[in-house]
């Protein structure tokens, strides 16, 4: 029979999570975005969905052993590119760029995943990494 955790046991748990999380998620999204993501969903109804943001995926999947930063990020651009989901395709391009990738990486993902989810996902993959790119390039006062 599986050990009964207390409600206390519980909550601590979830704190681990989202501790480790949020750690997790400002070393690859940077402080800026994660405080402004924060602020924004402030509210009762909003604030669950990034406490679990920040437990499932930051403070679980992404502090997982097994794959480097660097290609947990590609897998992301791959899969958000494939699904069409721009304004999450920045912000992974600008934490991959954040986890040591280069411009020309991202860019061969992004034709790898067209070949495969097709070249309007390809197209538009391209213009919201490139607009990421060049907005983190600016951020660090450099070009990659």
């Amino acid at each position: 029979m599986s050990k009964q955790y207390t409600p206390e046991e519980i909550q601590k748990a979830h704190e681990v999570l989202y501790n480790e999380g949020i750690k997790m998620r400002y070393q690859v999204a940077g402080k800026e975005y994660v405080d402004k993501s924060l602020a924004a969903a402030s509210d009762p109804f909003r604030k669950p969905m990034q406490e679990y943001v920040a437990e499932a995926c930051w403070g679980w999947t992404w502090a997982r052993p097994g794959l480097e930063l660097k290609t947990r990020s590609f897998l992301n651009i791959a899969m958000l590119c494939a699904q069409n989901r721009g304004t999450e395709l920045a912000t992974h391009v600008k934490g991959a760029l954040n986890n040591g990738a280069t411009a020309e990486e991202i860019r061969e993902v992004i034709l790898q995943a067209a070949t495969y989810c097709g070249m309007p996902a390809g197209i538009e993959g391209f213009r919201v990494a490139g607009r990421a790119v060049e907005e983190w390039e600016a951020g660090q006062g450099r070009k990659v």
